[in-house]
This record gives structure tokens, C-alpha cells and sequence, in this order.
């Protein structure tokens, strides 16, 4: 009983403990992204004065405001608790289907199997232009210079077809990133069309903070898959420890009928030695005092009630 009993033990314990370590999980997990949600707006606001500083900074270089903006990208990657080489790849090579090579800046795995894209190749020269110029008739000029910036790109990137790459496994969107959450405010205050067209065209533009919190759901997703899973393999577990208490149950039936058999075998048994004429045990006693040599005796009350059923 004690060898049947320890394993099923043991799974009950081992039960306990998943459902324990999920629930404290999740509610660890809630606990902390209602912390990251309240911070924010303060790291966004932080981040928005590095890179303005840093765009200034820049001077019109094209390709340090590209791979300025491909490392705040990967800071908000890094902030949104996705893990990389697993949820997100960097710069990943791919081939398409006229047999030319890509490299989008980010590939975000989903939890449905299909994956979304982020390109950071946004030129800001015009804008770091605009914000450092005083003349005003110069400083619209750079104004519209940079809107056109962006429209420029937003056709390019419709060129890419990205959303093509990966058939159906991915959404029929890319995401535009903007580092700079004043330098898309600017954009599409002056042409409020700006969004819109670019979503016609599949693309969504997203600054630090929208992309951020689009992660931050993406996150989500994920943790909740994980719980799915994990309560999928309580569920499984519960089913194999179901089966197991119910092949046990059946033992323990079967070992209850063998006792009770094991019982009428030994009241059979037993009556062979007391009941009836000529029972073992008057017999042997008869034997001894004919003269039988032996050593030790049976107990009285055990030849008495021999005697009285060898009677009857």
C-alpha cells in the first residue's frame, strides 16, 4: 500500500506546486507591468529630451540619425520585457520571392505564429534643421522639407512590401518608427493627412510611446499564451493523475477481494484444525499421549475446544 500510495503523493504535491507558481506568476506579472505603466510617461518624456538633444547633436549626419535611431529602437525593445533572439530579431537576413535580400531593422514574433515588422530608417536632418534654425520663412521651408522627409520614406517602405516577405505568417502591416515623438507631432501637425495615407499603405507610424505600449501588449499576449500552456499542462496533469487514482482505486478493490479471500481460505484452514471428528488438532494430541515424543505442548484452551468439536 505504502509503495502505491508515495508516487500518487507526490503528484498531488507536484500539482499543488504548479497551480501555486502560476497564480503567484501572474500575479507577480500584473504587479509589475502596472508599475511599468505608471513609469511611463516619465521614461518617455526622458527619452523624448535625450534624443532631441542628441538629434541636435547630430548635425544633418544621415547615417548616425540611422543608427541612433535603429539603438532607441532597440532601447524600447529592451524596455518592453520581450526577450531578443526569441520574441524580437535584429537585422535579420531574408530572401524574397524575385531572389533579392532585405534586412528589416526588427522582426517581432506574435503568438499566433505571424510576425511584424519595424523600420527605423527615418531621415531627421531635415527636422534637426528646423529646430535649430531662427529665420522663420527658413525654418517652414525645413518644416515642409521634413514632412516631405517622411512621405518619402513611408513610399519607400511601401516599396519594401515587408507584409509580402513572410506570406501568411504575417500581419499585412509595418510599423514606421520615429525616435522622436516632437519630430512625428510636427510632422503630422502639419499635414494631418500624413497617418492616414501611410496606413492606406499598410504602414503604421509609431514613436517611442506608442510603439512602446504596442509592445507592452505584445507582452501581454505572451504571458498570457504562457499561462494557457501552463494551464494546459495541469489540465494534462490533472487528467494523467485522474487516471492514475482510478487505476489505483481499481488496485485497491482488487487487493480488498484477495484479503477477503485470503480470510475464507484461512477460516477454511482453521476449521481443519478444530472442527469436526478427528480434527489435526485432537489428532496430534492423541498421538502424543499414545506415547509420541515432543517438546513443547499446545495451549490448554486450544485442546479443549478440539475436543469438544471432535464431540459434537
Amino acid at each position: 500500500m505504502k509503495n502505491i500510495l508515495l508516487p500518487l503523493q507526490d503528484k498531488i504535491q507536484l500539482f499543488e506546486k504548479k497551480v501555486e507558481d502560476t497564480h503567484k506568476e501572474s500575479i507577480d506579472y500584473h504587479a509589475a507591468l502596472r508599475q511599468q505603466i505608471l513609469g511611463l510617461s516619465e521614461m518617455n518624456a526622458q527619452m523624448s529630451k535625450e534624443t532631441l538633444n542628441l538629434t541636435k547633436a547630430l548635425k544633418g549626419d544621415s547615417k548616425m540619425q540611422g543608427n541612433w535611431g535603429e539603438l532607441v529602437l532597440e532601447r524600447v525593445l529592451e524596455k518592453s520585457g520581450l526577450e531578443k533572439d526569441r520574441e524580437y530579431y535584429v537585422q535579420q537576413s531574408h530572401t524574397t520571392t524575385d531572389g533579392s535580400r532585405v534586412f528589416p531593422d526588427v522582426v517581432i514574433n506574435l503568438p499566433d505564429g505571424k510576425k511584424m515588422i519595424v523600420d527605423s530608417k527615418v531621415s531627421l536632418t531635415a527636422y534637426e534643421k528646423y529646430i535649430n534654425e531662427e529665420d522663420e520663412t527658413l525654418k517652414n521651408g525645413w518644416l515642409k522639407e521634413h514632412v516631405s522627409s517622411v512621405k518619402r520614406h513611408v513610399e519607400q517602405l511601401g516599396e519594401k512590401n515587408y507584409h509580402e516577405l513572410y506570406q501568411m505568417e504575417s500581419p499585412d502591416f509595418v510599423l514606421l518608427f520615429i525616435p522622436i515623438e516632437t519630430a512625428f507631432a510636427l510632422a503630422s501637425n502639419e499635414d494631418i493627412t500624413l497617418y492616414n495615407k501611410a496606413f492606406e499603405k499598410n504602414i503604421v507610424i509609431v514613436t517611442p510611446s506608442t510603439l512602446l505600449a504596442t509592445l507592452r501588449t505584445i507582452d501581454s499576449m505572451w504571458a498570457n499564451q504562457k499561462q494557457q500552456e501552463n494551464a494546459f499542462e495541469i489540465a494534462r496533469q490533472a487528467g494523467a493523475l485522474y487516471d492514475k487514482f482510478q487505476g489505483l482505486m481499481e488496485d485497491l478493490i482488487k487487493i480488498g477481494k484477495r484479503i477477503d479471500e485470503s480470510k475464507s481460505e484461512y477460516g477454511l484452514a482453521m476449521n481443519k484444525l478444530f472442527e469436526g471428528k478427528g480434527n489435526l488438532i485432537n489428532s496430534v494430541e492423541k498421538l502424543k499421549k499414545m506415547g509420541a515424543k515432543a517438546k513443547k505442548s499446545l495451549p490448554e484452551n486450544v485442546i479443549k475446544k478440539a475436543e469438544f468439536d471432535d464431540l459434537e
